[in-house]
């Protein structure tokens, strides 16, 4: 049997990586669709998945003509895509009061644009061949809400009731989309934080940590699997106790 080809955008990111290598590792052709302008995050990304069948192909998240290109292009060389992981993301944080229109615009095209146009063109092929896993990562701050990130937590929000919309349209056709919700992880845009920022967010985690994309990768992972077919439209929290519901 061939192996189950799997799509992560932002995939050279510090979860996407994770994602990535969690997602070869256990069978799945893996192909990290991102920006390649940062030679350093590239060559970081070589080294970290080398000798596993991942392959990064260049891709602008913002740009739907160039994603449906990418799904054509994905199906043309391996027949399909079985498994969607949109991992791609950005914070341009600041109060409302004093975010520009460019501000929330760029954080809206990565964050929930870029959900729609990887989505809507990879779903009729996962349609035709009646199987497909997608697996949005949105944040515990789109649940929560936090300052400074309106434009952001917004973002994350909508993508769960994508989520929820996409995962009723297609659930008879053997698809399922769901949701996975980090919290605060050992990740570039959490460590550039100030030290002092950073001891706060521990101090408020149950567990007492950050968290770690590899147990990020884990559930992503448990909700791509073949036999994870009866679950679909959940948002699964993984922020290590940060924020609780039922």
């Amino acid at each position: 049997m061939n192996p189950r080809i799997a799509v992560v955008s932002g995939g050279i990111g510090g979860l996407g990586t994770a994602i990535c290598l969690s997602l070869a590792r256990n069978g799945r052709r893996v192909i990290a669709a991102d920006l390649d302008h940062d030679p350093a995050r590239v060559a970081a990304f070589a080294q970290a998945t080398q000798g596993h069948d991942i392959q990064l192909s260049p891709l602008d998240i913002t740009d739907s003509a160039a994603c449906a290109d990418l799904v054509r292009q994905m199906e043309d060389d391996h027949g399909a895509i079985d498994v969607l992981v949109n991992a791609a993301g950005i914070t341009r944080d600041t109060r409302l009061r004093n975010m520009e229109q460019r501000q929330w615009d760029e954080v809206m095209s990565v964050n929930l644009d870029g959900v729609f146009n990887l989505c809507r063109p990879a779903v009729d092929g996962m349609i035709r061949r009646g199987f497909g896993r997608i697996v949005n990562i949105s944040s515990v701050n789109g649940q929560t809400g936090q300052f400074g990130q309106t434009n952001y937590s917004a973002a994350k929000a909508g993508m769960h009731g994508f989520t929820m919309a996409l995962a009723r349209e297609v659930a008879r056709h053997g698809i399922t989309v769901n949701t996975v919700s980090p919290g605060y992880c050992e990740t570039a845009m959490v460590m550039a934080l100030s030290e002092d920022v950073r001891s706060r967010v521990v101090e408020s985690v149950p567990v007492g940590r950050l968290g770690k994309p590899e147990e990020i990768a884990r559930v992503v992972e448990f909700l791509a699997a073949d036999d994870a077919a009866f679950i679909t439209g959940i948002n699964l929290p993984v922020n290590g106790g940060l924020f609780m519901s039922f």
